[in-house]
């Protein structure tokens, strides 16, 4: 079986404890990482304390651009395994993890895979909250298209694995899809969907949903709120407007159509059953994305109106 170097992205001091259990968790493993490396990000504290105080982890400062992405080009730049796996600092691996991650790489079509995030609640779960709304929380959702026995058009970024080459030689994460500050300084959240994109039009091959390979992601109790909820709208909504402007409307909202259908169903079924406040959410929630994508949309139109006209007269001029 290949081997594969695991990175871990961090920006805060505030979730030290959930990082510790994340690096416990890949230590658990009964595939053993060749090794664990610790990007931190615009954090001199946690870059300090990292280093002072967590044995056997190359901890490094992200040296790209500021955000997620860089901090995860940054990580692959420096691991030393055929697959890079990647697992967010606040999600705890199940101990057979990377073991099933890498079963799938004996088929050489497979560019990347990625496994099952649960979410693991800090308070309890909202009533109103329905799974397929829980991408909300970096989590697998209700509804996620899976083909042909585990195919997926993108792989989601909490729980991923990629091959290295195809890393390096795709050019690795966009800067501008990536989230800095957990979302707080960017509007964008598509970088891995956006990857998985690029990479499969110039290389060609499969990104695979390994279930197995499970992770549970902490969900804090800050996100258990319907302000939380409609920020993370109004995010992927704008971030699926850019993730259409780099990879064209027919890949950027592929899987995005069906799971439009998804809620539709779920929606009159939560209302048939009485789970009122679950349909709500629902239709709130696609109201809202719905909306931001519409307006980011019709922005990139505008600000692309005048470059266009610039260039028609540059052209004519030369003519």
């Amino acid at each position: 079986m290949t081997e594969a170097s695991v990175v871990i992205c961090a920006d805060t001091l505030d979730r030290w404890d959930d990082l510790n259990a994340a690096i416990a968790s890949v230590r658990r493993q009964t595939c053993p990482a060749r090794e664990i490396i610790l990007v931190v990000d615009n954090d001199e504290a946690l870059l300090e304390r990292a280093r002072r105080e967590i044995e056997g982890v190359f901890v490094t400062p992200n040296n790209n651009v500021r955000g997620l992405c860089g901090g995860r080009v940054t990580g692959a730049g420096l691991a030393t395994a055929p697959v890079v796996a990647f697992l967010d600092d606040d999600a705890i691996a199940d101990e057979r993890w990377l073991e099933e991650l890498l079963v799938p790489y004996a088929d050489p079509r497979v560019l990347g895979v990625g496994g099952r995030i649960e979410p693991l609640w800090r308070k309890p779960r909202p009533w109103w909250f329905p799974p397929e709304f829980n991408w909300i929380i970096g989590c697998t959702y209700r509804g996620m298209r899976v083909r042909n026995g585990g195919e997926v058009r993108n792989v989601i970024g909490a729980n991923m694995s990629v091959r290295a080459e195809v890393l390096h030689g795709c050019g690795g994460f966009a800067g501008q899809m990536g989230r800095i500050g957990g979302g707080r300084g960017s509007a964008n959240t598509c970088d891995d969907t956006e990857f998985c994109i690029r990479a499969t039009k110039k290389i060609g091959g499969v990104w695979i949903y390994k279930p197995e390979a499970s992770v549970r992601h902490v969900v804090t109790a800050e996100r258990t709120t319907w302000k939380y909820f409609l920020h993370r709208c109004r995010m992927e909504g704008t971030s699926k407007a850019a993730l259409v402007g780099l990879a064209g409307t027919k890949d950027g909202l592929d899987s995005e159509r069906l799971y439009v259908l998804t809620l539709g169903r779920s929606m009159l079924e939560y209302a048939a059953t009485g789970k009122i406040g679950q349909a709500l959410a629902i239709f709130v929630g696609l109201a809202t994305t719905s909306i931001a994508y519409t307006q980011a949309r019709a922005r990139a139109a505008i600000s692309q109106g005048p470059k266009i006209a610039s260039e028609q007269k540059g052209v004519t001029s030369r003519t």
